[in-house]
């Protein structure tokens, strides 16, 4: 009688052996060599829209934007002086209700803001008009709420308005601005004193903006505070959506960084 060669089956069983004692050892089921990748979608529900590598997904002037260890710079030097301010602006759906949250940068004489609910400023290439929450190398002005080519300055830093209509009077949106801020600005509170808020912003170094927009009212906050508040309640010329972008602005050479750009829609 022959016998069988029992060598093969024996090597399965071992291997089986092995691959269970395997699983039992890792609590999740997971062999050792498994790595968890993480979620586009953070627990607080915000996703990020910038990979830190390129500009896909971006329209902007290739002269002032660029990508450089991870963020997104907008520069201006001695060779590439504006004459109008520029934009970089998201290609993604225009945003009504949402929060954003960007970490900046800005050298000492930067100048620039983050840009939404805005739309096309059609007469020149690259531009938009809207709320701009702004950002300065000077610290006069980071957090400040202030409408690129309309209204002007809605909310100063430590202020919290409400922004009422021109009279039916008025045919401009010029003809109600005045020394750079919207004559319909009602002050409703302080949210603190112009300078101390100014003073939690760390010049020369990393901030995080943090926008809050739902419906007519919208919050900027700068590390963690409240810089400012505006309820528009201007039904003439305030937007509920709108395009996203970032800018720089006309004036000495200067540079300003963007990363970690987190998005919560709705």
């Amino acid at each position: 009688m022959k016998i069988p060669n029992l060598r093969p089956y024996l090597l399965l069983e071992v291997v089986a052996a092995v691959t269970l004692l395997g699983y039992g050892l890792f609590s999740n089921g997971e062999t050792s060599n498994q790595t968890s990748v993480p979620s586009k979608i953070s627990q607080d529900g915000f996703t990020p829209i910038f990979d830190g590598k390129s500009l896909e997904g971006w329209e902007f002037d290739p002269v002032y934007w660029s990508v450089k260890e991870g963020a997104i710079v907008g520069e201006i030097t001695a060779a590439t002086l504006l004459k109008n301010n520029t934009f970089i602006i998201w290609k993604g759906e225009e945003l009504g209700d949402f929060e954003l949250k960007v970490d900046f940068w800005i050298s000492e004489k930067g100048n620039s803001g983050v840009q939404y609910r805005s739309d096309r400023f059609t007469e020149l290439p690259y531009a938009l008009r809207g709320y701009q929450a702004d950002i300065d190398g000077g610290n006069l002005y980071t957090g400040q709420n202030y409408e690129e080519r309309k209204r002007t300055t809605l909310a100063y830093r430590g202020q919290k308005t409400r922004i009422v209509s021109a009279p039916d009077s008025i045919t401009s949106i010029g003809g109600y601005v005045r020394n750079n801020a919207w004559k319909g600005l009602v002050l409703v509170d302080e949210l603190g004193d112009r300078t101390a808020l100014g003073n939690l912003i760390k010049k020369g170094d990393w901030n995080t903006i943090h926008i809050v927009a739902k419906g007519n009212l919208m919050k900027h906050y700068v590390n963690g505070t409240l810089m400012s508040e505006v309820l528009d309640e201007d039904a003439k010329n305030r937007r509920v959506r709108g395009l996203f972008g970032f800018q720089v602005h006309v004036g000495p050479p200067m540079k300003v960084m963007f990363k970690n750009i987190l998005l919560k829609k709705g």
